[in-house]
């Protein structure tokens, strides 16, 4: 039988990121998603143009429905905007017995728009983090949480440090956007660094790739990978679903989340 995964996360109206791309991640990585909606956003491949944030009593009654009729161990949060949402989704999640909670810490959509408000971080740091069996966050993520500029990995190493003490068992710092290293990830898990050189692929279709990558994670530790091997796994999905990604709409294009069946 298939693991089933939850994920908590905003919804993308064009399909290449957030929830949507969330479900097919984890669809392709072979186990049951299952999605709480925590915003509505009306976006495409341009940019966020508008943001409806659901009441946090709706958002709470999609988790109740869940947890009160499927066991879930492997949860992956996306984007929980304000701090009532990260508020009322950690006080749910601390009642349950997650064996791994993937945290993306979605900040700003691929056209600038900002997606987790000033006031939220506080929020993030402090109520989330120590829920969380790993925090995925991007470059510029890892420099609003850490305080400082990432340029270089040693520079990467030290925000690291800094984030891990909110709380968070490990990290990952994606390095897509790494001046020294480009596409090289950083694993930090208290004491050991561990990197993952990729390959960089020079494309302007890598909608949803944060969230891409943060799935594919979730899916494999459900599926009983160690997270080394787990974040290994998800890297060379996402690789491969950022070459196939494809020119849809006049903006960042979508990954192909099914690559694997093309003819």
């Amino acid at each position: 039988m298939k693991k089933p995964v939850l994920t908590i996360a905003g919804s993308d109206s064009s399909g290449g990121a957030g929830i949507q791309a969330d479900l097919k991640a984890l669809s392709a990585n072979n186990v049951f998603g299952m999605s709480v909606l925590t915003s509505i956003t009306a976006q495409n491949t341009c940019g966020v143009l508008s943001v409806f944030h659901l009441p946090t009593t709706i958002i709470e009654a999609q988790l109740d429905a869940i947890f009160s009729d499927i066991p879930v161990k492997t949860i992956k949060t996306g984007m929980l905007a304000t701090p009532d949402i990260i508020k009322t989704v950690s006080q749910k999640l601390a009642t349950q017995n997650i064996e791994h909670l993937v945290v993306d810490p979605v900040m700003v959509a691929k056209g600038g728009h900002a997606l987790l408000e000033e006031e939220a971080i506080s929020s993030l740091k402090s109520e989330l983090c120590p829920l969380a069996f790993l925090l995925t966050p991007n470059i510029y993520e890892a420099e609003v949480l850490s305080g400082m500029t990432i340029k270089t990995i040693a520079d990467a190493r030290a925000a690291a440090k800094i984030i891990h003490r909110f709380g968070c068992r490990h990290v990952l710092i994606k390095g897509g956007h790494l001046l020294e290293q480009p596409g090289t990830d950083l694993l930090y898990d208290g004491r050991f660094f561990r990197m993952y050189k990729g390959e960089y692929i020079q494309t302007q279709n890598t909608h949803g790739t944060g969230c891409t990558l943060a799935s594919a994670i979730a899916a494999q530790l459900a599926n009983g990978k160690a997270i080394a091997n787990a974040i290994e796994a998800a890297k060379t999905y996402t690789t491969e679903a950022i070459r196939h990604g494809f020119t849809l709409g006049k903006g960042h294009g979508p990954t192909d989340h099914f690559y694997f069946l093309q003819a």
